[in-house]
């Protein structure tokens, strides 16, 4: 019987002994694979922090040197030492760019500009993009493949069909019947204007398919609230539905300022005066410099160039870092990606 007892107290120590085992083994194992998911959370992590760290070179990179070259005087330019930080900083480059630019006046027009054809955008594409996200009419589909047709053809394309357009302006012979001939607007905004008011403008395909997106994913509820309590159709759009897509105007808003703001593709194609769009005219700045005050150097005019740049691009960021907010949310809500 002793034989039997010390026997079966053997194997409950064997089996205790066996299962303190299994647990530490599993602890191990556990620990492992803790410290694998660290191992590939670190690893991750640090490959996403070298692909940003990369973006941002790439993208601020020219944007720092152009800045840091604005600053040069005419010896840091021809000093092989210095690189980013100038030794002699000077403000001599902007007051000249200033001075050619006719900066002020030139801005005050050119936002102007931009700002009125940006008003006129957003109402007219968020117009369009809420007609194909709530109303059935015929060749709805069709019409939604032009309006994507208009976001991948390039303009180029059809840059000659819309200056003939414009150099003989006369729709359906009603201008040639009232003044005799048609109208040359060229040299003039009106193309610009006349486009636009159209869903024609510059990007609209874009914009009203971003208004389509985020009017698409509002309930209807919110439609059917309003014509409950006696709304109409204009009433509800305007005073319901835009408010609610607040986000989307936004980014359209700021999408539609920096391109027409940027744009010297139309301002070039309709002839467009230099003094309503400043990012046409900083083109002739190194021409001007050059003939005036006979700086013949072309590192030296690329410097007056720079510190022209600098200036065009301060109203645009003004506007993203007071916009930046409500632009990010915007952008997220209406499905944008890549």
């Amino acid at each position: 019987m002793a034989k039997v007892e010390k026997m079966s107290q053997s194997k409950k120590l064997d089996i205790k002994a066996g299962y303190a085992n299994l647990k530490a083994d599993k602890q191990f194992a556990n620990d492992r694979i803790r410290w694998m998911n660290n191992i590939k959370g670190f690893i991750l992590g640090l490959f996403q922090l070298v692909i940003i760290v990369g973006i941002c070179y790439v993208i601020l990179g020219p944007i720092l040197g152009i800045i840091s070259s604005s600053f040069f005087s005419d010896a840091d330019n021809y000093n092989p030492m210095v690189y980013l930080i100038p030794q002699e900083p000077t403000l001599e480059r902007y007051k000249i760019a200033m001075q050619y630019l006719d900066y002020w006046k030139t801005m005050g027009a050119s936002l102007l500009y931009s700002l009125s054809l940006m008003v006129i955008q957003v109402i007219i594409c968020s117009m369009v993009g809420y007609g194909f996200a709530r109303f059935k009419f015929p060749l709805k589909n069709v019409l939604f493949a032009c309006v994507v047709i208009m976001i991948v053809v390039p303009t180029n394309t059809i840059m000659l069909p819309l200056y003939m357009t414009f150099a003989k302006f006369d729709v359906l012979g009603i201008v040639s019947a009232v003044k005799g001939a048609p109208v040359n607007l060229l040299s003039t905004p009106i193309p610009m204007y006349i486009m636009t008011f159209f869903g024609c403008g510059l990007r609209s395909g874009l914009y009203i398919y971003i208004f389509n997106q985020f009017f698409r994913g509002l309930p209807k509820e919110i439609e059917e609230a309003a014509f409950m309590d006696g709304a109409g159709t204009w009433y509800t759009y305007f005073r319901i539905m835009l408010i609610n897509a607040l986000p989307s105007v936004v980014t359209v808003a700021i999408f539609s300022m920096v391109w027409q703001y940027n744009d010297t593709f139309y301002a070039k194609l309709f002839l467009i005066s230099d003094n309503i769009v400043i990012s046409k005219k900083i083109s002739t700045i190194e021409a001007s410099i050059s003939n005036v005050e006979k700086i013949l150097d072309p590192n030296i005019l690329e410097l007056f160039l720079d510190a022209g740049i600098v200036l065009i691009m301060i109203p645009i960021v003004i506007i993203y870092v007071a916009l930046q907010k409500q632009f990010i949310e915007g952008v997220e809500r209406s499905g944008i990606v890549g």
